[in-house]
């Protein structure tokens, strides 16, 4: 048998050197499938599996509801940062939870009595203002009627009350109505929302004809079982965190991202061991972890998931710093190859800086990628543009920054009682990428020519090629990968994304 050119992973990373992103390439396969045909469908934890394997890092100039929510659209996931309040950490789970669903189980409720403006907040704050109203304010109340823009769009005055303007003629359906029969009801009404009340008329659920039109435009959608959206997030080690996870659990956080820089410690196998204890049923992903070791230790206290990476982030400077912790491709193949003995997936954490990257993290074992920089340009990154010499920029800045430690990012570094204040991170910007919405679609159809070019028509294939050694890797001197890039113009136009 002809010796396959190139060389398998294990013969690559199997070497002194630490291997990054750019120091590698992988030869191309054979082509029988266009790319259309690639089903990026994978796993994120054990249980929780993603359309696109692609997470926002729970970063304060990266993630909060507003990136989660379209991340989830899209067939995502966003975690919520923790540099902040519980309660405004919680808050912005639960309105992940509220925008889109099937039924509405807890439903925003007004009582007859409230006002106009109070309708107003709520708009203000959720985005929508179709509210019902029953006799006392909230669910499980008899159901006296709803207000709508209609309603109350053109009412100069903001203080009357909702009894004044409130519509009574309703149309209403029965609970135990399955969500077809009610999806059906709205589609033939002309009604934008769809109670459904209990045998005594209370309020119990309600339906949205927005979100028919969500399902329809977001098939890929990222939802639990009762058809919310799913959105994940992070918590410390800190005892004040048990607290902090009661409440996002109550919110229906889908899985919780334990964030410390460096996860192999005492702190970090107790709370996951706590949190299975606990919360059985609630996935755990930690990390962050670079080495088999640390992840032995990890996997055996009940980790569902495994986040990769110390160091090689565009902000971080923990690897200079510090002094610890490992190329970034060596760290994902070393941990991906150990967990997939245990069913473990890993996520590939920093260091992903183009379209290329993203596919090489999953090439050599990650299961999806949590991207911080390359989302932070987003419109749906937290922030305010701005401009610098004429460019559009966002802000963005590592949790180990001085900034963001002040704010509280401590927490991450087991220096939240320090006196003094060691940065790992530096604050920058970063250019604006537009929308969400039009930018990650193009990703997405960027990594699915790079599955297409490797010979992969989904995740599980590319990881059966890469541990049976069909999948072929080659090292990539500096010379090679000048090569490979834009050389020897005078000028050009560099594409809007990359």
């Amino acid at each position: 048998m002809t010796k396959k050119d190139g060389f398998s992973a294990q013969e690559l990373f199997d070497t002194v050197h630490g291997i990054a992103y750019n120091d590698f390439i992988i030869l191309p396969g054979f082509i029988d499938f266009n790319p259309e045909d690639v089903e990026l469908e994978s796993r994120l934890t054990r249980n929780i599996m993603l359309k696109r394997p692609i997470v926002s890092s729970p970063m304060d100039t990266v993630t909060e509801s507003k990136m989660a929510i379209t991340l989830a659209l899209l067939g995502g996931i966003g975690i919520i940062h923790y540099n902040n309040t519980m309660e405004e950490q919680v808050e912005e789970v639960r309105k992940v939870k509220r925008f889109e669903n099937g039924f509405i189980m807890d439903p925003v409720v007004l009582s007859p009595d409230h006002t106009i403006h109070d309708i107003d907040i709520i708009k203000e704050q959720y985005g929508f203002s179709g509210i019902p109203i029953t006799e006392n304010g909230s669910l499980y109340s008899p159901l006296v009627g709803i207000v709508t823009n209609r309603d109350v769009d053109f009412e100069p005055d903001r203080g009357k009350t909702v009894r004044e303007v409130m519509t009574t003629d309703l149309l209403t359906a029965h609970e135990g109505i399955t969500l077809s029969e009610a999806n059906d009801i709205l589609k033939n009404s002309k009604k934008g929302k769809l109670p459904i009340v209990n045998d005594e008329g209370m309020l119990v659920a309600l339906m949205s004809r927005n979100d028919l039109l969500t399902n329809r435009e977001y098939p890929c959608a990222s939802k639990d079982a009762r058809k919310q959206l799913m959105v994940g997030a992070a918590i410390s080690t800190k005892d004040e965190s048990r607290e902090r996870l009661h409440e996002l659990v109550k919110a229906g956080v889908n899985v919780v991202v334990i964030d410390s820089a460096q996860g192999n410690s005492v702190y970090q196998v107790e709370m996951i061991k706590y949190i299975k204890k606990t919360y059985p049923e609630l996935d755990v992903m930690a990390g962050n972890v670079v080495a088999e070791e640390q992840c032995e230790n990890l996997i055996r206290a009940g980790a569902d998931s495994l986040r990769i990476g110390m160091g090689p982030g565009s902000i971080c400077t923990t690897q200079t710093t510090m002094a610890v912790g490992r190329a970034q491709a060596t760290a994902i193949y070393r941990c991906a190859k150990y967990s997939r003995k245990y069913e473990v997936p890993v996520v590939a954490d920093g260091g992903i800086a183009n379209m290329g990257h993203l596919a090489k993290a999953i090439s050599i074992g990650a299961s999806a990628a949590m991207m911080g920089s390359m989302l932070a340009g987003t419109e749906e990154a937290p922030g305010e543009y701005f401009y610098e010499n004429g460019i559009r920029l966002k802000r963005y800045r590592g949790m180990a920054s001085l900034e963001a430690l002040e704010k509280g990012g401590s927490k991450r570094y087991f220096s939240e009682d320090a006196k003094i204040l060691v940065a790992q991170g530096v604050s920058g910007a970063v250019v604006d990428k537009g929308s969400l919405l039009d930018y990650l679609p193009y990703l997405i159809q960027g990594l699915k020519h790079s599955f297409q070019d490797m010979g992969a028509k989904s995740v599980d294939i590319l990881h059966q090629k890469l541990y049976s050694n069909e999948l072929r890797f080659e090292m990539r001197s500096m010379s090679a990968q000048i090569e490979g890039g834009v050389h020897d113009m005078h000028s050009y136009k560099e594409p809007k994304y990359t």
